[in-house]
């Protein structure tokens, strides 16, 4: 994606843009950050507010981190199945990129199932604590 900015704005310069190049980042940053979230939760590589946390006796710390990890389980599903409404919403309109006609459906389906990976790998957390599942 930086090479291709790069290029585009060289060849802006010289006067020969590249067609299509806004279509085609905004489509490859959407795969790439939904697809970046499963690895990122899988190795725990999220930002956190421990301040508050580390204040709590170790009872209270299981019970925020449990009812933390359902409410995210719960978010990430609710929106992997808003994702898929709405791929399916793009399919039957047939919305595409507006330079390039790139389909915009499948991005949704691939944003969705991060999603449903994402609660996946929360799921699995929540039953090992304190393990990872992925070294970085």
């Amino acid at each position: 994606m930086m090479f291709i900015t790069c290029l585009d704005i060289i060849l802006r310069i010289v006067g020969y843009p590249i067609i299509g190049v806004y279509d085609i980042i905004k489509v490859s940053s959407a795969i790439t950050i939904s697809c970046a979230l499963p690895y990122t939760t899988a190795v725990k590589g999220h930002v956190s507010v421990e301040y508050f946390f580390h204040k709590l006796n170790r009872r209270g710390r299981v019970i925020v981190d449990t009812v933390t990890r359902v409410l995210t389980m719960t978010f990430f599903g609710l929106l992997a199945y808003r994702c898929f409404q709405y791929g399916i919403a793009l399919y039957n309109s047939g919305e595409a990129t507006s330079t390039l006609q790139i389909p915009t459906f499948w991005v949704m389906y691939v944003i969705s199932f991060s999603c449903v990976i994402v609660v996946f790998v929360i799921f699995e957390h929540l039953l090992h604590p304190g393990k990872e599942m992925i070294k970085p």
